[in-house]
């Protein structure tokens, strides 16, 4: 594992960074309204990053075709935007974005309602948005990974959601995708034991789909998209989050 140690100046470019990245996600989410397509949505995110000096970070990432991810109703994340996917009262949609900046890169997501949304989808985006929150209040140096993840677990279970286990954060600045990994689920087989440090940056992500048992994903022929495997509905929050001497702060807000 090679995790990488942030400069206070690394830092600093990474939270201008942040800013363009959270003040161009907020112009996406104000548009995800019925009648839009995702094709639109990835057009704004575009322009809103370039015009505020950044540079998308997703666009050509690995053959990535687009500047945002756009996944719908039972898509997990990395739905790809697509000028026939348009967007309808009821659903929800996770907008994933990253920023390049002077050569560092910051990484956020939301996932927001169309119009209204029921009960339940609005429950799945309160408890998904709530575990990134309770996560990001135990980061501290010397805080362990594990415990993290043990969090997020319990708050997504004890409402009876389930974690998406193929995927996880990472850390994340002089690559897009860093070590460690960040599970949302203990499993200390698969996952080494990390103490956080100061100067570490990592972007903690809950993915969640709205079963009590079926956390099983599948990936689509597009090579991106991935969905619940039986269908249901999926949330995703992301934040980029650096380790300070005494606790944590958010980069991208």
């Amino acid at each position: 594992m090679n995790i990488s140690i942030k400069t206070d100046a690394e830092i600093a470019v990474m939270r201008e960074s942040g800013k363009i990245l959270n003040a161009a996600l907020q112009k996406v989410a104000q548009k995800a309204l019925a009648g839009v397509t995702t094709e639109e949505l990835d057009r704004v995110a575009k322009k809103a990053i370039e015009e505020l000096g950044g540079e998308p970070a997703f666009l050509g990432y690995k053959g990535y075709p687009k500047t945002l991810c756009t996944s719908v109703n039972n898509e997990v994340v990395h739905g790809i935007p697509r000028p026939d996917r348009v967007l309808k009262e009821g659903d929800i949609v996770g907008l994933d974005l990253g920023v390049r900046l002077k050569g560092l890169y910051t990484d956020k997501a939301v996932t927001v309602g169309v119009n209204g949304i029921d009960f339940k989808a609005s429950t799945l985006l309160a408890v998904t948005e709530n575990a990134l929150e309770k996560a990001i209040e135990m980061v501290r140096p010397g805080a362990m990974l594990h415990d993290i993840a043990r969090t997020i677990q319990h708050i997504i279970e004890d409402h009876k959601f389930s974690v998406v286990r193929d995927l996880v954060g990472h850390g994340v600045g002089r690559e897009l995708h860093e070590d460690p990994q960040v599970p949302n689920f203990e499993n200390p087989k698969k996952f080494p034991e990390v103490a956080l440090q100061k100067g570490m940056v990592i972007a903690i992500e809950p993915m969640v789909i709205a079963h009590p048992t079926h956390w099983k994903v599948k990936f689509l022929d597009d090579g991106w998209t991935v969905q619940s495997a039986d269908g249901s509905l999926a949330a995703h929050f992301e934040d980029t989050i650096a380790v300070t001497a005494n606790g944590y702060e958010i980069l991208t807000r």
